[in-house]
């Protein structure tokens, strides 16, 4: 079983904000392959979806907890589902990368990223797919609440369709065929 975890803060006030196009990439996700209903699940503190992306059956999940809690949920759900990490994808935003570029990536460190610390810690490892979508546009920015926290401009917002399009083919091809194939194919 694949578990994909689409990140962000529950609640209307953070619709639409930068730190939630994880959240946003995996409900398109759930629509384009005919998912379920997302439901809650009490123990994770999560809304989950079970379904398939073409033969592979594959759990989607948002958590309900803040950004910086995500690991409260993927832990619970990897447990109870028996996942391994190696087969748990993480979706969310990076400041480091510029509006509407997506990456793929393996095993590597939060890069600050306080969902993903979460996460790590909470699984013991950092072996686990990160699909990141870029969300800024400034070289250097001095207070990540300065961005994460917005809405993206009507000028970001044609990019930000895009890439959310694109992490959505990179995860059903992660998904279908293989992550290598998808990192070759997506992270160009």
């Amino acid at each position: 079983m694949i578990l994909i975890i689409g990140l962000g803060n529950p609640g209307d006030e953070y619709k639409n904000t930068k730190h939630n196009i994880g959240r946003e990439i995996v409900q398109k996700l759930a629509k384009k392959y005919d998912f379920p209903e997302f439901t809650h699940d009490k123990k994770a503190n999560a809304l989950v979806s079970l379904g398939k992306i073409e033969k592979e059956k594959t759990l989607l999940a948002l958590p309900e907890t803040f950004m910086n809690k995500s690991g409260l949920a993927t832990g619970a759900l990897a447990k109870y589902y028996k996942v391994k990490p190696a087969t748990i994808f993480v979706v969310h935003d990076d400041i480091d990368l510029t509006v509407g570029r997506i990456k793929l990536s393996f095993a590597k460190n939060s890069a600050g990223h306080k969902g993903v610390e979460h996460i790590i810690k909470n699984l013991k490892t950092n072996e686990f797919y990160r699909v990141r979508i870029g969300i800024s546009n400034a070289r250097k920015t001095k207070q990540a609440l300065e961005v994460v926290l917005k809405k993206f401009s009507a000028k970001e917002t044609n990019e930000v369709k895009k890439a959310v399009k694109k992490a959505v083919e990179a995860l059903a091809c992660a998904v279908a065929e293989s992550p290598q194939k998808a990192m070759t194919e997506y992270n160009a």
